[in-house]
């Protein structure tokens, strides 16, 4: 006795995969475009004003004195 195998339906060529793929390849393409847009660092005006950075005052050397470092 011969087991029939179920008629598969012809392959469609959006399947999972392929939707995937195109998914991805779509995702792609947006990020690349959006990122194209987006300036440059040096590009931007530098409005921060210049700080003192870092100054070892009378109060910060008592905190280190008794914080023993």
């Amino acid at each position: 006795m011969k087991i029939k195998k179920p008629d598969t339906p012809p392959k469609d060529p959006m399947d999972r995969r392929g939707f995937l793929k195109l998914a991805g390849l779509g995702t792609t393409v947006g990020v690349a475009s959006a990122l194209g847009n987006v300036a440059n660092a040096s590009d931007l005006p530098n409005d921060k004003p210049k700080s003192a950075g870092y100054r070892e005052t009378e109060y910060v050397k008592r905190y280190y004195e008794l914080a023993k470092f």
